[in-house]
């Protein structure tokens, strides 16, 4: 009642009987008080856990271990998270520089496998000069390509065009609390 800050007992018990009738709750008319969650046999996709990226400034790969070729962890994620028509993959992110669109260190990001993106989009970018790859919103400025942070206090990366390659685009974000 304090928690919801609903001011009488029976507009409680009219919440709780609405749950129940509903299927999310379940009480014990035998105990009382007793109050259980019901678990509903959620629809959920897999998808493979295959490494770090950075937020921030670009990490070394494939020299480094932040890339794996097999999976590190396998996730279970709702469905409706996946996008039916590619495979999924997810990076834990690495850093900052994304914070404003919500994506924090120690999140993780679920991608879609493709080359080309939007602009503005946010994608996994290789730059095949320094063999790295970071995490930021791409922009294609007069044969240069804008990698923006989503972080006011850290500057755009500007790279040649033919020195970038798009790995995947970030189509979901589980978040660390």
């Amino acid at each position: 009642m304090k928690g919801c800050n609903i001011s009488t007992t029976s507009v409680v018990q009219h919440h709780l009987n609405q749950l129940e009738k509903e299927g999310i709750i379940q009480r014990d008319p035998q105990v009382f008080r007793s109050i259980r969650l019901v678990e509903k046999d959620a629809d959920y996709s897999e998808v493979p856990l295959m490494g770090t990226i950075a937020a921030g400034e670009p990490i070394p790969v494939p020299a480094s271990d932040n890339w794996a070729n097999e999976p590190q962890d396998r996730l279970r994620v709702p469905s409706d998270m996946v996008p039916q028509k590619s495979p999924v993959f997810a990076l834990r992110v690495k850093g900052h520089s994304m914070i404003d669109a919500l994506i924090d260190d120690g999140d993780i990001v679920l991608m879609e496998p493709v080359n080309t993106v939007e602009n503005g989009e946010m994608a996994a970018v290789w730059l095949r000069d320094k063999q790295e790859v970071t995490l930021k919103r791409v922009y294609r400025e007069s044969g240069k390509v804008r990698l923006q942070p989503a972080n006011t206090t850290m500057s755009p990366i500007i790279v040649q065009a033919e020195n970038v390659e798009v790995q995947g685009r970030v189509v979901g974000v589980i978040r660390k609390i």
